[in-house]
């Protein structure tokens, strides 16, 4: 299986290379949001696509992928799953329209989750049992660094260029990556076979657009009728019914390898590692996606500073991270993940209380410095509780559930949030604006208050220099037209403090009851068959390390988290 011309740590450098692009996507894409909204003339429901579309089709995907990469061979899959990601990002970076962008997105999330399972099958055929844990080491430590570059890299791209150059930045990387693929990685034939379950994964898609595309587009709507008898809460029902049909359709093909197998459920501690990992997503994005839009529009913080504003969280995380995972395996990780999640989230509180319309970078510094810290207590000890007492046989099941968890988690966290703050937005922006039009001429009054009211039903605009979808009014003196586009800055920037602060309160309350919901974990594992060693052994701790480096892509993400 290893007689192939390549060095395994070149294998390691080709795969890497490939496994960084898909987590550099899911986070370099936040910084870019303002951007976005002016250049391509897009309203928020409009971004929040862009970030659920590649997120979407990659939670969807990720389990069926992996089990097509032993089909056809991992090279093959992941030879083309770099392709169509290499394709598909030349695509976004050329898209002319947000309808485009969006579409080309979901295609981008096509490629990341065809080659993203194969990284660790790689790996684990190519390294000999006694230089695995180095190999997932350096694997495990992409994601991390992924982390921080992602916004940074992202900041620099957006504020030199534009935001099509953070999909153009992929294409020298992904050419690269294709050429040493064919040259190095060797053709791995596993001769294990199993069943692509068409239905399930019809199903789970249907059922998660339904309930995405209701979330996202609710506000545009007024949450009633789109046309004729379609209405946003059909369309959230139906998603609901459907993702109903899923579940029984699973229980119904337990015996028949599904998409999601519910045995993996029957450990305690994997079943609330899935539900912490859930809420995780959803409050990372809950924080994330309202602060980066609030450096860059209210504060006019340049794409690069705001990835530097937010740069220290992800670094201190990065250096506690390991610590924090060897105290687990000491102490257990039950207080460790609570303390984590108390800190995280308790920071970002923090942080929404002390933001105003004219902070500095420096005020949030401290709270960042907590979130932070707490951060690093996360993700390593959440996927080694979550994996520990799994039997090795249904080890790869369990890992491609955590990670499908943790991916639906991000896209139902985006609509849902992005829902939130467009509805306070509309909402404190009409009320600043009832309070603040005093000052202007009574016959632009009226159309002031108008304009912001009404400007839900386009989607609001939050991109850099914009002051909420007004338009400019037309037969006012010069100095009378000059007032109401100050008064209606500063109704954008009142308004959106307020609104991000409401949108940001209930993902910390999701991460104090992630962190109660601890206390349900047992300390002890039950005792295992596998010695150390042992190939059994060697499997669990492989797809161990694989959730460690696909929960660490979450922990620097301004927005996904992905909010991408």
């Amino acid at each position: 299986m290893r007689r192939h011309a390549g060095n395994p740590w070149l294998v390691l450098l080709v795969v890497s290379l490939g496994f960084f692009m898909t987590l550099l996507d899911l986070t370099i894409v936040n910084i870019a949001i303002p951007n976005m909204i002016t250049k391509l003339h897009a309203s928020l429901d409009d971004v929040l696509w862009v970030i659920n579309a590649y997120a979407l089709v990659l939670a969807v995907l990720v389990i069926t992928a992996g089990r097509l990469g032993d089909l056809i061979g991992p090279r093959t899959l992941f030879f083309a799953g770099v392709a169509v990601f290499t394709l598909a990002s030349a695509a976004c970076g050329l898209s002319p329209s947000p309808g485009w962008l969006i579409g080309f997105r979901a295609v981008q999330g096509l490629g990341a989750a065809m080659l993203m399972p194969q990284t660790l099958t790689i790996i684990t055929n190519t390294f000999p049992p006694e230089r695995r844990g180095a190999a997932f080491g350096v694997w495990g430590a992409v994601a991390g660094v992924a982390t921080i570059a992602g916004p940074t890299l992202g900041g620099l791209l957006v504020t030199a260029f534009d935001w099509r150059y953070i999909f153009f930045v992929n294409l020298p990387v992904g050419v690269i990556v294709l050429a040493l693929t064919v040259a190095i990685i060797p053709d791995l034939r596993l001769g294990r076979r199993h069943r692509i379950d068409i239905p399930g994964v019809l199903l789970a898609s249907a059922a998660l657009l339904a309930i995405c595309y209701g979330l996202v587009e609710g506000q545009r709507y007024n949450w009633g009728t789109i046309t004729s008898f379609i209405s946003i809460p059909l369309i959230l029902a139906f998603g609901v019914v459907v993702l109903a049909a899923f579940l029984v359709y699973q229980k119904l093909t337990q015996a028949r390898e599904p998409l999601v197998p519910f045995a993996v459920f029957r450990d305690r501690n994997f079943s609330v590692m899935n539900w912490v990992s859930g809420v995780l997503a959803v409050g990372m994005m809950g924080i994330f996606l309202p602060f980066t839009i609030y450096l860059q529009s209210d504060l006019g913080f340049s794409a690069l500073k705001a990835g530097l504003t937010m740069a220290p969280a992800s670094l201190l995380s990065m250096f506690v991270a390991p610590g924090a995972g060897r105290m687990t395996d000491k102490i257990g990780g039950k207080f460790i993940l609570m303390t984590g999640l108390l800190l995280f989230g308790g920071g970002m509180g923090w942080l929404a209380l002390i933001a105003k319309p004219a902070s500095s970078w420096q005020s949030f510094l401290p709270p960042l410095i907590v979130a932070g810290f707490g951060m690093g207590c996360v993700f390593a000890p959440l996927v080694t509780v979550a994996m520990r007492n799994i039997q090795p046989q249904m080890a790869g099941a369990a890992s491609g559930v955590l990670n499908t968890v943790r991916q639906v988690g991000l896209v139902i966290g985006t609509a849902a949030v992005g829902a939130l703050l467009q509805n306070r937005l509309v909402s404190t922006m009409t009320s600043q604006a009832r309070a603040r039009s005093v000052a202007l001429p009574a016959q632009a009054r009226t159309r002031f208050i108008t304009e912001i009211q009404s400007s839900a039903s386009n989607g609001i605009q939050v991109g850099a220099g914009q002051n909420g979808g007004m338009t400019r009014q037309s037969g006012l003196p010069a100095q009378a037209a000059a007032e109401v586009a100050r008064i209606g800055q500063e109704v954008f920037a009142f308004g959106y403090v307020q609104a991000m602060r409401s949108t940001m309160l209930l993902p910390v309350i999701l991460l104090a009851i992630g962190a109660a919901s601890c206390l349900a974990l047992r300390e002890r594992a039950p005792k295992r068959d596998a010695k150390p060693g042992s190939p059994a052994a060697e499997g669990a701790g492989a797809v161990a390390a694989e959730g460690a480096g696909a929960v660490a892509a979450e922990a620097g993400t301004p927005g996904q988290a992905g909010l991408s």
